[in-house]
């Protein structure tokens, strides 16, 4: 194997290994989506771009693309079937309005709406439930993606967060 096929990305260990030690233990203050929640307000060092009553959206930090979003419950709880029916509305309604925000502030081609419900699908952090919004442009993939499995931003989180609250509709 080649340097070339290989990328160091150490400084994810500690959140893999946090979040992996909540996991298997069961600890809901050890949830990072909990501790954003419980974070303050919105601002750019905590990410969090809208909170509701019941949820929030909060940019991913490891994003797939500029402006990816999560919308969480506020309440840690791992499925659809465990929100409660004003969750489940306002989980819906923030979704929309994100993708509002989204379209505002970056006017993609498309947008990617979807969750990993549970490790074997994929999710990072399995035991509270999010959604994704990931905003699309056509060839928005390239060699970097395609060779090395990591994505090239063109802007901090710092400057996502700005242009997102924002475009944020009040």
């Amino acid at each position: 194997m080649s340097a070339l096929e290989q990328l160091w990305a150490g400084w994810r260990n500690e959140y893999v290994v946090q979040a992996t030690d909540a996991e298997r233990h069961g600890d809901e203050q050890g949830c990072v989506f909990c501790r954003i929640a419980m974070s303050g307000p919105p601002r750019p060092d905590n990410g969090v771009v809208h909170m509701g009553a019941r949820c929030f959206v909060v940019l991913n930090a490891y994003p797939y693309a500029s402006g990816h979003l999560l919308v969480l419950p506020i309440r840690h709880v791992e499925d659809m079937a465990g929100l409660t029916d004003g969750e489940a509305d306002e989980l819906w309604a923030a979704t929309r309005t994100a993708m509002v925000a989204l379209q505002s502030a970056y006017t993609p081609q498309g947008i990617n709406l979807g969750a990993n419900l549970g490790r074997a699908a994929g999710a990072g952090i399995p035991r509270h439930l999010h959604l994704h919004i990931v905003p699309r442009w056509a060839g928005d993939t390239n060699f970097m993606t395609a060779v090395a499995g990591v994505r090239v931003l063109p802007e901090s989180l710092s400057v996502a967060w700005e242009k997102l609250h924002a475009a944020w509709p009040t």
